[in-house]
């Protein structure tokens, strides 16, 4: 709300309009309350891993990482319900994510019509089983680039990308660097 007065009044300060934060060295600024939360998982995950920060958003039933080309650091726990849910395909999808996920199969394990299924998946989970997928399996590339050394073709075949072109191509998207770019300032493997 207040950014044009923040570059008004501080002209040498570079004030970004479309990311949740910002971090400059030692300095690290969000975008508003939210995107505090957004900014102290980013420290989180970054001293700790992305474990430990997974962990905390989920406790804090926070969706880290939202639409609108907001970029970020953060990960997207996979959202909890409860009832009549898609709890249960969402936890299939993630533990298999080399499996191709299309409207029909994951209909048939929902037990839904396609229709039906496309309709509260949207609803739960605010977006489509494509980008969903898409999301969970860039996740788990950001993983393997933190804690692995493995290499970008295997880590594009375990997070079932599929080919390297394929990873890089979606994970410059959801994260905004390369992955050789973010396992250089991430990764925790020794």
């Amino acid at each position: 709300m207040y950014a044009a007065d923040l570059a008004a009044r501080y002209p040498l300060a570079t004030v970004e309009l479309d990311v949740l934060y910002v971090e400059d060295g030692t300095v690290l600024t969000s975008a508003g309350t939210a995107a505090g939360i957004d900014a102290c998982l980013h420290l989180v995950r970054r001293e700790l891993g992305s474990e430990v920060a997974a962990t905390i958003a989920r406790r804090m039933v926070v969706p880290p990482q939202r639409d609108g080309g907001q970029r970020q650091y953060v990960d997207v726990p996979v959202p909890e319900s409860s009832g009549e849910s898609l709890q249960p395909v969402l936890d299939w999808m993630v533990d298999n994510l080399t499996v191709d996920h299309t409207v029909p199969a994951l209909a048939r394990r929902a037990q839904m019509s396609e229709r039906t299924f496309a309709r509260r998946f949207v609803a739960e989970t605010g977006t489509t089983p494509l980008k969903w997928v898409t999301t969970q399996r860039v996740l788990r590339a950001r993983t393997l680039l933190e804690q692995t050394r493995m290499g970008i073709e295997q880590i594009a075949a375990e997070s079932g990308f599929g080919t390297s072109a394929l990873l890089r191509h979606h994970f410059r998207r959801v994260v905004g660097v390369p992955p050789q770019d973010y396992r250089r300032t991430f990764q925790t493997a020794g």
